[in-house]
């Protein structure tokens, strides 16, 4: 499904590295592949219900001195219930640069947090309303809406 919500897009490629990867993947490991594979600066994006979260994964810490982060904010998000975006240890690594609109990690890499559309969709938000038999025309990509249906994914088993 990733695969063809991208495919129409040039700038966006999609992997399977960590897929096929033996045992546990860890993004540690999904970023020092690719490092070693692209010329190409590496964005890393995720939503901030994840990036709240990323003190328990594995060396987070050291993920970034490998790549540039974008953290997107869903709307209604409680993205500034903390007094800094960064959880606590993270902050002396960082230092905010104003004319950036980012985070600069003492690597060079940017840290960006992002609002994104006044949408709320979300993964979970997306399996219910199928669940529920309701549409989700226009809140994803029209492939992937007819992959979901196709294969009869996230209904209620009568």
């Amino acid at each position: 499904m990733v695969r063809l919500a991208a495919s129409s897009n040039p700038h966006f490629s999609t992997s399977d590295i960590e897929l096929s990867r033996p045992g546990k993947s860890y993004l540690i490991d999904t970023i020092q592949y690719f490092r070693e594979g692209y010329q190409d600066a590496l964005f890393f994006i995720l939503g901030r219900d994840a990036f709240v979260e990323i003190e328990t994964w594995k060396e987070f810490q050291n993920l970034f001195s490998l790549s540039h982060f974008i953290v997107m904010a869903r709307p209604g998000s409680q993205k500034n219930s903390l007094p800094s975006p960064l959880p606590e240890a993270l902050i002396p690594s960082f230092r905010y640069h104003p004319e950036e609109r980012a985070w600069i990690h003492l690597s060079g890499y940017m840290l960006y947090f992002k609002e994104i559309s006044f949408l709320d969709i979300s993964s979970t938000k997306i399996r219910e309303l199928i669940e529920k038999g309701k549409s989700v025309r226009y809140l994803i990509p029209t492939d992937v809406e007819a992959y979901i249906q196709n294969h009869g994914l996230y209904r209620k088993n009568p």
